[in-house]
């Protein structure tokens, strides 16, 4: 079957309600079944603005609709947003470091990638100047940024940042909308980004081949506030002694002193860079689904409790092994049919949650969080009623569910109703085993964070140097972001449809409890909560 067949062979499966009119018999069973759907071949890897995520958003409002859930908005069940794909013209784009006169031409693919995010078409010329993690946090009496000048220069970044830093608050200034703020400020034009081979969670041909996928923006200006320099690219771990070759220091000497935490110099680099863009610019349109199952308490049901995941992967891309199709089974069509479950799990109880619960299935997080961004900065219903985000992106049931990791559980009152549902179902509450990851700012929760509510996203647990990490390490080398992110790979079945009946419990508790989330007086991110929310002690 082609592709234009296969694409209009689901469309009418899922059209038609047939999965919808014979559900399988055990929660596990609809679980996979809302997978194997969301992440077939036919959809072809439900990339934001495809025909095969359209498909995905028509399947997911059909299947709420028919849990009693009811649309929000006069669009129905779809938040429509503008977009722009930028894509890197190769053939028209070049980067070089010149050196004394001597021009060395860098190999895109091979050497670098280069960002179609940052720049529009044209040319940079400027130094290079190596200025450690590039963080500023005030918060902490941090700056790498302090006292250097950077006004029309191209900053060299390591991953990663210094240990003595909570992980939240580290993960905050290290987002990209962070990051770009504080360099834009000091009047860089650009930015390197350098890999710590300790940190490497991608195969260098796997980096390349997202690349070559188009970047998605807003179509309205205003809304990409982690744009604004001219040149963005980021490189090969093989190659990065390039930039440093005649400085004080090398490459291999900074990611030592980086992985003893010890403070990282500045200098200035003996080269600069030297960049051409040629960008393509198409326009593009895509979607949220939203939709709400009505509180049964008169005043309560005002509030809103928000379950999200994101609906979009990455499409079609370098083959590997042969294969182009990027399906995204873990990543995020688990997500989404646990949340699909969680929706049936409530709609069948005889007692209605107290709050509202709103279901978000958003666009473009694989793109830069595009969707929930757009729903959280423009709710179709009172900014100040959204009391919690609880979200779901790659929650990983590769083992059985006896633990769980709640990233943002130290930062807001969701903390206590964390330690009570899980004690209620003998689930034991992990920290965060690997910080430096940063995940706490790249899933959709974030985007809530940042609007001022208050936000957890839920994995299955695992311990430092436990077999479980060892399964997740394999895996994001074997299978993110790649074709092999399929369901022929195992799975815990049994362990989602636990983890299913613990998110259940979590929305419950949040719903029906008497006092709406709070931050805590220590959190930082209190400092985006709404007017109308108080502070509450740490419990």
């Amino acid at each position: 079957m082609n592709r234009a067949s296969s694409v209009a062979a689901l469309a009418l499966f899922v059209s038609s309600g047939a999965f919808a009119a014979e559900p399988p018999v055990s929660g596990s069973d609809r679980w996979w079944k809302h997978v194997e759907v969301l992440s077939s071949d036919a959809l072809e890897g439900r990339d934001t603005g495809s025909k095969g995520h359209e498909i995905a958003a028509g399947y997911v409002s059909k299947e709420l609709a028919a849990l009693g859930v009811k649309p929000v908005m006069k669009t129905g069940f779809l938040q429509p947003m503008a977009l722009k794909s930028h894509r890197l013209n190769e053939a028209k784009s070049s980067i070089a470091l010149v050196r004394d006169g001597q021009t060395l031409p860098l190999v895109q693919g091979e050497d670098v990638v280069l960002s179609a995010r940052q720049g529009d078409s044209g040319t940079v010329d400027a130094p290079l100047v190596f200025v450690g993690y590039g963080l500023s946090i005030p918060e902490k009496g941090y700056d790498d940024l302090a006292g250097l000048d950077l006004k029309g220069k191209v900053v060299v970044i390591l991953q990663g940042g210094p240990g003595n830093i909570p992980g939240p608050l580290k993960s905050h200034f290290s987002s990209w909308t962070e990051r770009v703020k504080v360099l834009k400020a000091a009047g860089a034009v650009g930015y390197v980004y350098l890999q710590n081979p300790k940190m490497l969670e991608l195969p260098w041909e796997r980096v390349v081949g997202s690349s070559r996928n188009p970047t998605v923006l807003f179509a309205e200006p205003a809304l990409n506030d982690s744009r604004g320099l001219k040149v963005a690219t980021v490189v090969n771990v093989v190659h990065a002694q390039k930039f440093f070759e005649g400085a004080p220091h090398t490459y291999e000497a900074l990611v030592a002193l980086a992985n003893a935490d010890q403070p990282l110099p500045k200098f200035d680099l003996p080269s600069r860079l030297k960049v051409k863009l040629a960008i393509d610019v198409k326009p593009l349109k895509s979607m949220n689904v939203v939709g709400v199952m009505p509180g049964a308490d008169p005043v309560l049901a005002k509030e809103y409790v928000v379950l999200s995941a994101h609906l979009d992967h990455v499409g079609l891309g370098d083959p590997v092994k042969g294969d182009r199709l990027y399906n995204g089974a873990m990543d995020n069509a688990s997500g989404v049919a646990a949340l699909l479950e969680v929706a049936r799990a409530l709609h069948d109880q005889p007692r209605k949650p107290k709050r509202s619960v709103l279901f978000v299935l958003v666009t473009g997080e694989e793109k830069g969080l595009l969707g929930s961004k757009y729903f959280a900065s423009r709710p179709p219903v009172p900014a100040s009623s959204l009391v919690a985000d609880l979200n779901l992106d790659m929650f990983m049931p590769l083992w059985p569910f006896t633990s769980v990791i709640a990233h943002g559980k130290d930062e807001s009152t969701l903390a206590a109703t964390l330690t009570q549902v899980a004690t209620q179902q003998g689930v034991q509450v992990l920290p965060d085993p690997e910080p430096d990851r940063n995940a706490f700012v790249r899933s959709d929760q974030y985007s809530f964070i940042r609007e001022g509510v208050p936000a957890m996203a839920f994995k299955f647990g695992y311990t430092p140097g436990s077999p479980e990490q060892k399964i997740i390490k394999q895996w994001l080398n074997d299978r993110y972001h790649a074709p092999s992110d399929d369901v022929s790979q195992p799975v815990d079945r049994e362990g989602a449809a636990r983890f299913i009946t613990f998110m259940t419990g979590m929305t419950l508790a949040v719903a029906d409890a008497p006092e709406r989330p709070r931050w805590n007086d220590d959190s930082f991110f209190r400092r985006f909560a709404k007017p109308a929310q108080a502070p509450a002690a740490k419990p």
